[in-house]
């Protein structure tokens, strides 16, 4: 099983989540997050004033995966999120060795 993690812009939220449910992923977890990667922060001016904005506001996106769909969930993210622009974000799995259902006990694939 496996943890997919993503990081994106937030205008790329929507665009995500659908491709995720037509998919078929019955779940996953969202995420308002601030950071920064090659881009940097950014300059905004306010009243006139100059302000140095170090983190930019980002999503994290997580679906917990089989192993088989792991690749096309990759792919779908990367599809629906990519602008072509710095800054679109970054798509990163792992290993996850245990998986239980509070409500019921279920675990593994059948806590998905």
């Amino acid at each position: 099983m496996k943890l997919v993690t993503a990081i994106i812009q937030p205008h790329a939220l929507r665009a995500v989540t659908d491709a995720l449910r037509e998919y078929g992923v019955s779940g996953l977890t969202i995420t308002e997050v601030a950071g920064y990667g090659r881009q940097g922060g950014h300059t905004e001016v306010y009243r006139g004033a100059e302000y140095t904005i170090d983190t930019i506001p980002k999503i994290k996106v997580e679906v917990l995966a089989e192993d088989a769909d792991e690749s096309a969930i990759i792919d779908l993210v990367i599809a629906a999120s990519r602008s072509g622009r710095i800054g679109d974000g970054k798509v990163w799995t792992t290993e996850v060795h245990d998986v239980v259902r509070v409500r019921t006990g279920e675990r593994d694939a059948d806590a998905l």
